[in-house]
């Protein structure tokens, strides 16, 4: 009996869902041909195979009537709606095949067995062959409509997308793909085949204004009213309708700064209130702001120094500092009250000894005790006994070694105290203390006030990073429903070790401060959980049969649920969401883009064994940016491999350079600027031209009226990048493309620490700033400017210069004629003295000491050993040079010493490289004699003419 019922569901359930209905393109009404028992089998009865479970030859015939209705569907079909039957065959196909073969001899239709098998082989296959089929059809049905409903014909990838009826279809819209046209198309075409009903559609937006112009839109292309909501306003409409009134908002929802000043305010009332938080906050700022390695994890120099600096390690005292270590050294001694120098010149004067003059570390201004940090690690000796000193990959260990050697001597011999801290000292975890132990002896410490540091750390500027990421910290935790102990349980797994721990312990009472200043209001977050709930438990039924969501990769974690949760009310919904993770750039206001990359996963449906049942539409063409600027965008956003890969198909091919890169002097910018847009008032031959100039912050705005009345046939305007999204210009000007802290990519805003309130982290580098990137090149219809430093380039305009595969454009400047730095493999820039001449400094002019004077000929450009003719040739008057035997980049000039004319080193005293007179003059006879094989214009040694 009980068996009998089970199976008299199931085939009720697929009456209800093939039944007559009103709709006309709905499917008829599906009938079995036997309702016997034994229908549904359990997972453990399948597995064991009991007799009792076996099919008998009318169920069989029951499968056939299904396939013949997947055959021919008279409606897309979704797993939602593909008859039970179908998907429990898929879902016990092993079973299945044994049970066929046993009943094949009673079954007088051969054909039906061999229909069965071959479904039986792969379901999930006859499945999509069913889909691409019903969709080949209903393109032909529908062309007409797709040619006119948007004022251009859709192109192919937007009719499958429209015509996509799968429980859960994600369509990738990249830049300019036309995503709002689709939208506007599926709407329309839901209504006019009678799917659905104006009042069972929902369109989603995230701002008023997006929701005002979808709902036009789709009104217009249907003659019939929709309406399309923000989810704020949904979340609105749900509440008021449970409650019968709409409970007061926050004072701050909506507006950004209203909440930043808030977060602000609470932070600095719990650091006067509270000693615990206070000291808590001031640790985070002189221990943990930034996430740093050590030298130990980088191959070279120039990698080393690059990341260094991208860490801004500014102490409290104000000066940069050259590693992690040096900065907790620094900000430990100021929070005690010891009075320093960092690089003091040493107090005595040395021998000439062939080094540049001693700067030691630290100078402790009271007691005259120097300070030497040394970055040494301790290792097993090769020979199997006791420990040795170990340096980075990168350094020559027995030189270092001799260095801090010769440093000790330098002490002993001028008697001066010199105290010792070692790399390995932080590795053990105890460079502080260590400090502590030692500095004892010989100073008394003086804690500052905690809140003179605050107001230090406030008048730094340091505050407004930290409340950004105490801020996104908070939205993610109310909209993900998140609790500190899970939080804290990441964070250990994650191993944030201390890092962690101090913001969470600051965060808690932020997090209990901000709920009470709520009181009885609401912010978005708690509005949209809210109204999640209420369609959760029932107590508000929707109407929604297809939700469609535009803007998906902005989607947070509280909204994802009200989305879940409305289509979860009908076994026939649908949700159509429409976006592009390329273009992911909210974080900051709760976006989580892992919703998006687990698209199936959240909202897919399920047809036999498969869970997460989606269609994935990729439209790949743009309607903006030309193949240079297109193809180049794809190939950067796509260097993290977490990003969902999209074809990209140009709007046209570029007629010139597309992406370039133009060097800037740092402090005054507006002169590159004004060049280059001089340039795209050329390149526009006297006809209006559209300028969009962009940054990614506000403060590097520049005087548009002033530039305006320069550039009167250029249409110019001005935006943060993400202010940006949705408009297009021809020709793109991106400011500020510089490393630092508000340079781009920021330093402030890709912090591991939001890692524990997501479902995954984003390991890769500047992942978020990368996407913003990204919609900064995608505004642009026919060219990219870049606006860099010479002296600080940012890692991004680094990663366009370096790989040609960008096909980036260079204006005249360092990076074009690159110089590299012997050094540490940096570049080498020019640097004008104040007597008129040029020297040559490597970029990373705070870790690396090396500079270079220029051509001794036209005191100008450098000698680089030329690619043709493999000599030592001056870049700017061609001068040839005779290269060092000694170093790499330096070449021989002419001195006079106690025992006559030599040639020596033009990097002395760091290099000592030198020859004598008469083997130079050999070396020029040798030139010399095959002079007259020389080409014209080729430069001769030591003349610089031509």
């Amino acid at each position: 009996m009980i068996e009998w019922l089970i199976g008299a569901a199931v085939f009720g359930l697929v009456g209800e869902l093939f039944g007559a209905s009103r709709r006309p393109s709905s499917p008829p009404s599906y009938q079995p041909v036997s309702t016997r028992p034994k229908f549904t089998l359990t997972p453990q009865a399948a597995e064991e195979q009991k007799p009792e479970t076996a099919w008998d030859v009318a169920k069989f015939h029951d499968l056939m009537a299904a396939l013949d209705w997947l055959e021919s569907p008279p409606r897309y079909p979704a797993a939602c709606v593909t008859p039970p039957i179908l998907s429990e065959a898929a879902k016990y196909r092993g079973f299945l095949k044994q049970e066929l073969a046993r009943v094949e001899g009673t079954i007088a239709d051969k054909a039906v067995c061999g229909r069965i098998s071959d479904f039986l082989k792969d379901p999930k296959l006859a499945r999509e062959g069913a889909i691409a089929a019903h969709l080949e059809r209903e393109l032909a049905r529908w062309a007409g409509f797709l040619d006119c409903v948007e004022s251009q014909p859709l192109t192919a990838e937007q009719r499958r997308a429209v015509l996509s009826e799968e429980d859960a279809t994600l369509v990738l819209a990249g830049a300019g793909s036309g995503k709002t046209s689709v939208i506007t198309a599926k709407a329309a075409y839901l209504l006019k085949s009678g799917t659905r009903e104006s009042g069972e559609i929902l369109p989603l937006a995230f701002g008023k204004e997006a929701a005002n112009e979808m709902a036009t839109r789709i009104s217009r292309a249907c003659n019939e009213p929709v309406k399309a909501w923000t989810f704020h306003a949904l979340a609105y409409h749900i509440i008021r309708h449970v409650e019968g009134t709409k409970p007061p908002l926050a004072s701050h929802a909506g507006d950004q700064k209203r909440y930043s000043d808030l977060i602000r305010r609470i932070l600095r009332q719990l650091v006067a209130t509270d000693e615990k938080i206070a000291n808590v906050v001031v640790d985070w700022f002189t221990q943990f702001p930034i996430e740093c390695g050590s030298e130990w994890d980088y191959d070279t120099k120039h990698a080393w120094y690059t990341h260094v600096e991208s860490l801004n390690l500014r102490t409290l005292q104000g000066e940069k500092v050259r590693s992690y270590e040096e900065f907790l050294i620094a900000n430990w001694l100021y929070r005690n009250g010891i009075d320093y120098e960092y690089e003091p010149q040493y107090e005595h004067r040395l021998p000439d000894s062939g080094r540049r003059a001693y700067t030691p570390d630290f100078r402790l201004t009271e007691s005259g005790i120097y300070l030497e940090h040394f970055g040494v690690r301790k290792a097993k000796s090769p020979i199997g006994f006791g420990e040795m000193l170990v340096t980075a990959p990168f350094v020559d260990r027995k030189e270092y070694l001799a260095s801090m050697e010769w440093k000790r001597k330098v002490h002993t011999s001028f008697k001066t105290k010199l105290i010792e801290t070692y790399s390995y000292e932080r590795q053990e975890g105890r460079l502080l203390e260590a400090l502590a132990e030692k500095l004892g002896p010989h100073v008394t410490l003086k804690s500052r006030p905690i809140e003179t540091i605050f107001d230090r750390v406030v008048e730094m500027g340091q505050i407004d990073s930290f409340t950004q990421l105490l801020g996104t910290f908070l939205l993610q935790f109310k909209g993900g429903s998140y609790t500190l102990g899970a939080c804290q349980s990441k964070a250990d797994k994650l191993k944030m070790g201390e890092r962690g721990r101090s913001f969470l312990a600051v965060f808690d009472p932020v997090f209990r401060q901000y709920q009470h200043e709520l009181g009885g209001r609401i912010d978005f977050e708690d509005m949209v959980l809210r109204a999640a709930g209420y369609v959760d438990s029932g107590a508000y039924q929707s109407p929604f049969r297809h939700i469609l969501v535009d803007e998906f990769q902005d989607i947070s974690q509280d909204r994802a649920r009200l989305v879940g949760a409305l289509k979860a009310q009908h076994g026939d919904a649908r949700i159509f969401a429409v976006g592009d993770d390329w273009q992911s750039i909210y974080r900051f206001a709760g976006a989580d883009i892992h919703i998006m990359r687990s698209f199936g996963a959240e909202f897919g449906g399920e047809f036999g064994i498969q869970k997460d049942v989606q269609q994935v539409v990729d439209l790949g063409r743009t309607f903006r940016s030309v193949d240079k600027i297109a193809l180049a965008a794809r190939r950067f956003i796509l260097q993290n491999p977490a990003q969902i890969e999209k074809t990209i198909v140009p709007a046209g091919e570029a007629e010139g350079p597309a992406l370039r890169v133009v060097w800037t002097k740092k402090a005054k910018p507006e002169a590159e600027l004004l060049e280059t847009l001089a340039d795209l008032t050329e390149l526009g031959a006297g006809k209006e031209t559209s300028v969009l100039l962009l940054a990614r912050y506000r403060h590097d705005r520049p005087d548009m009226a002033a530039i305006g009345r320069k550039f009167p046939n250029l249409s110019l305007s001005f935006k943060t990048i993400h202010g940006s999204k949705g408009l297009e210009a021809d020709h793109v000007v991106i400011l500020g493309c510089n490393n630092g802290k508000y340079g781009f990519p920021s330093e402030i805003t890709d912090d591991p620490i939001l890692s524990l309130v997501s479902p995954e982290g984003e390991p890769f580098q500047h992942a978020e700033e990368r996407r913003i990137m990204y919609v900064a090149m995608t505004r642009a219809r026919s060219t990219v400017t870049l606006l860099a430093s010479e002296a600080e380039p940012s890692c991004f305009v680094r990663e366009l210069v370096s790989d040609t595969e960008y096909g980036l454009a260079t204006s005249t400047g360092s990076m074009a004629g690159h110089v590299p730095c012997s050094e540490c493999g940096g570049r080498l820039l020019p640097v004008p003295a104040r007597d008129g001449r040029v020297w040559y400094r490597c970029e990373h002019s705070l870790m690396c000491s090396n500079y270079m004077p220029a051509c001794s000929h036209c005191g100008i450009g450098m000698p680089t050993v030329s690619g043709s003719s493999g000599i030592l040739e001056c870049s700017h008057c061609g001068a040839n040079h005779h290269e060092c035997p000694k170093c790499s980049d330096g070449w021989l000039v002419e001195r006079h010493g106690r025992y006559g004319d030599f040639f020596g080193c033009i990097r002395y005293p760091e290099c000592t490289g030198k020859a004598s007179v008469s083997e130079i003059r050999t070396r020029e006879a040798d030139k010399a004699e095959g002079a007259s094989d020389l080409k014209p214009g080729v430069v001769r040694f030591g003349t610089g003419k031509r």
